[in-house]
């Protein structure tokens, strides 16, 4: 299996598209995290804030770079010329075997699919138990 790299947030929620999310926005999925694992969803968890929060925003990366032979040394300044058009750079951390933009937003959807799929379904368990209407 893949290894999952570092989500970036949601385009999506519930089926209608999202930009930022409010604080509102990311207590409203973790209550519904705390309700799927069983929870009562008015006494969530900081755990279910912080996935909720990265489900929603995408995971942070606050770690400076490894500092390596390669990028340890300044080599002085550029030259540049009018008749220098420069080159391609090889882009990094893109491999071939990284799941594509349009294999992510797949995967995005299917995970929030699932997620929607579990909610209603505790959901109608609670209705049968008579907990919400």
């Amino acid at each position: 299996m893949k290894e999952k790299r570092p989500s970036s947030g949601k385009i999506e929620l519930h089926g209608n598209g999202m930009g930022v999310p409010s604080p509102e926005d990311i207590e409203r999925r973790a209550r519904e995290i705390a309700m799927i694992d069983e929870r009562n969803p008015d006494e969530f968890t900081d755990a279910d804030w912080s996935h909720a929060r990265e489900e929603l925003m995408g995971s942070e990366n606050n770690e400076p770079p490894e500092e390596t032979p390669d990028n340890s040394n300044v080599t002085g300044e550029w030259e540049v010329t009018p008749d220098d058009r420069g080159h391609r750079v090889p882009r990094s951390g893109i491999d071939d075997e990284e799941e594509t933009v349009g294999e992510h937003l797949v995967s995005d959807g299917r995970e929030e699919a699932a997620h929607d799929q579990m909610l209603e379904a505790r959901r109608e368990e609670l209705e049968q138990e008579g907990g919400i209407t």
